[in-house]
C-alpha cells in the first residue's frame, strides 16, 4: 500500500545529496573517496563570527525570535544591501530564513499558483525544478550552451514568455556553471521584463562574494523592474557558514509580508544564536574582510589548476567560469563508449562509472538540466583536485 503522497512521491532526491550519500557509503566500506559534488566551502567560519555566537549564548538569546528575523539582523542586512549593492531597502523587507533554500521555497509558494509558468535557464541549480513542482507550477527552461558560457540572452527568454509566465529565476553567479552575469547583460534582462509587468524577478545572489571579475552585479539595482524583484542570499557561502542555515530575501514589501505568513505557519524565526552570529557577519565588510579575500583567492587558483588539468583530457571540454566554485565540462564525446559491461549513455552513468571505478563522486549535468555536462566541485585542497583529476583521465582513459 502506498500511503505517501503523490507530491512526494513525484518530488525528486537531491542528485546533490545522492552523490554524496554514495560517496560516504563506499568510503565507509574503506575506499578513498575524494568527494567532489558537494556545494560547500571547505573554510571554516571566521572566528568573529564565532565569538558572536558564543556570547549570544552567554546572553541568553536561547528564546523563540520574531519569525523574519531579529530587527538588529535585518536593519543590519538592510545595511549591507546599501553598502555592498547600492540597493534601498527597509527591514521590513527583508525575511530571514532557514537557509537561502528555504527564503527561495518561501518566495516561490508565496508568488505562484498551480498551473503558472517559472522561466529558469539551464544549466540552474537542482531545487530550483523540484520546488516548482511542489508548488504545483510548471517550469519553461531555456538552455545556455558552453559556447557562450551557458549564458542566456532575452531574445531566447523572450521567446518562451507567454501570458502564463510568472518568474523568471537564476542565479548568478551560477551553480553549477560559475556564469556571471555583467551589468550590461543584466540590463538588457532588465528591459526585456520592463514590458512585462505581470512577471517577476528571483535572483538567487548566494555566491555574491565568491566572484573573479570584480564587482557583484545585481539586477535589483535597475529602477524600472525594481518592484518586482525578490534577492535571495544567505551566509553559506561567503562566510562559510553551511551548518548555521540562514538565508534572507530582500523583496517587496507585500511579498515580504507574504513570506512572514507562510513562514510563520511553517517553521516560526530561524535559529537565534544563528541570528546573532550572522549580524557580525553581515556587518563585515566584504573589501575589507581578510577571511573572504583568503577564500577567493584560492577558489581562484583552484579553478585554474583544476581547468588546466582537465584540458589534458582528451574528450573533455571545459569554459571559464567566472565565480562560484564549479567547473561543468561537457562530456558528450564520451557517450556510447564502454568498459566491458559498463556503457556510458548519459551524464548519470558516466558519474556513476567515474565513482564506481575512481572513486571520485561527481554530480551529472542532468541535475542541473543540462545532460551534456558533469558538475565538479573545487570548493576542496589543490592536492586533492590533483588526485582526483588524474583519477578522473584515467578512468576515461579505459572506455572505447
Amino acid at each position: 500500500m502506498n500511503y505517501i503522497s503523490d507530491r512526494i512521491n513525484q518530488l525528486a532526491e537531491s542528485e546533490t545529496l545522492s552523490m554524496t550519500r554514495r560517496s560516504r557509503e563506499l568510503r565507509a566500506l574503506g575506499h578513498d573517496v575524494i568527494n567532489l559534488s558537494i556545494g560547500e566551502p571547505d573554510f571554516n567560519t571566521p572566528e568573529h563570527v564565532k565569538t558572536s555566537a558564543k556570547t549570544a549564548i552567554d546572553q541568553n538569546y536561547t528564546h523563540y525570535p520574531p519569525v523574519p528575523g531579529y530587527p538588529e539582523l535585518r536593519q543590519a542586512i538592510a545595511t549591507k544591501l546599501k553598502r555592498d549593492n547600492g540597493l534601498d531597502y527597509s527591514p521590513e523587507q527583508i525575511v530571514v530564513s532557514t537557509g537561502a533554500k528555504h527564503s527561495l521555497a518561501n518566495a516561490i509558494l508565496s508568488l505562484v499558483n498551480p498551473g503558472e509558468e517559472v522561466v529558469i535557464p539551464a544549466p540552474y541549480w537542482v531545487s530550483y525544478k523540484e520546488i516548482i513542482k511542489l508548488a504545483g507550477a510548471k517550469g519553461v527552461f531555456v538552455e545556455g550552451k558552453i559556447d557562450a558560457d551557458f549564458k542566456v540572452t532575452p531574445e531566447q527568454i523572450k521567446a518562451v514568455l507567454t501570458p502564463n509566465s510568472k518568474v523568471f529565476l537564476f542565479s548568478s553567479p551560477c551553480n553549477p556553471s560559475g556564469t556571471v552575469y555583467s551589468r550590461s547583460e543584466l540590463k538588457s534582462f532588465a528591459e526585456l521584463f520592463a514590458g512585462y509587468p505581470n512577471l517577476f524577478i528571483l535572483s538567487d545572489e548566494i555566491y555574491e562574494h565568491i566572484n573573479f571579475v570584480g564587482k557583484h552585479e545585481s539586477i535589483a539595482q535597475f529602477s524600472g523592474i525594481r518592484d518586482r524583484v525578490v534577492i535571495i542570499n544567505g551566509v553559506s557561502k561567503g562566510f562559510a557558514m553551511t551548518g548555521w542555515r540562514l538565508g534572507f530575501m530582500a523583496a517587496p514589501l507585500p511579498i515580504a509580508k507574504a513570506c512572514d505568513k507562510l513562514q510563520g505557519q511553517i517553521t516560526s524565526g530561524t535559529c537565534s544564536i544563528t541570528q546573532r552570529a550572522a549580524i557580525t557577519a553581515f556587518e563585515t565588510d566584504p573589501q575589507e574582510s581578510h577571511d573572504i579575500r583568503e577564500m577567493v583567492t584560492a577558489f581562484r587558483r583552484r579553478r585554474d589548476v583544476a581547468l588546466n588539468l582537465l584540458r589534458e583530457i582528451p574528450g573533455l571540454r571545459t569554459n571559464t567560469p567566472d565565480g562560484a566554485f564549479y567547473l561543468f565540462p561537457e562530456v558528450t564525446p564520451f557517450f556510447g563508449k564502454r568498459n566491458g559491461d559498463k556503457v556510458i549513455n548519459s551524464s548519470t552513468d558516466l558519474c556513476d562509472y567515474i565513482l564506481d571505478t575512481a572513486y571520485v563522486a561527481l554530480v551529472p549535468g542532468t541535475a542541473f538540466g543540462s545532460d551534456d555536462c558533469i558538475r565538479l566541485s573545487y570548493a576542496t585542497s589543490e592536492d586533492q583536485l590533483r588526485e582526483a583529476i588524474q583519477r578522473i583521465g584515467a578512468s576515461l582513459a579505459k572506455l572505447q
